[in-house]
């Protein structure tokens, strides 16, 4: 799907493009409709660059149990720990 936003709308919002799919995926994340690797490739950042944005915002990570067990497994499978 291709959304088409005028560039006067952008400049009216004193925003770039790249600045509004950033403010998009945050929305998106900070509402749980977005992973945090789906929100950091929507707002075309690494997931580092995007925890940082995250951050600046005060907008906390969704990271769970079942989360932190994961990367555990992983962690255990791939020899790190």
């Amino acid at each position: 799907m291709s959304v088409v936003i005028p560039d006067e709308i952008l400049q009216s919002a004193h925003i770039s493009g790249s600045e509004l799919l950033q403010e998009v995926a945050l929305l998106l994340y900070e509402q749980g409709k977005l992973t945090l690797g789906q929100a950091s490739e929507l707002a075309e950042v690494s997931q580092l660059q995007f925890q940082f944005l995250l951050a600046s915002r005060r907008i906390p990570l969704h990271y769970d149990v079942a989360d932190f067990e994961a990367d555990l497994k992983t962690l255990r499978e791939t020899g790190r720990i």
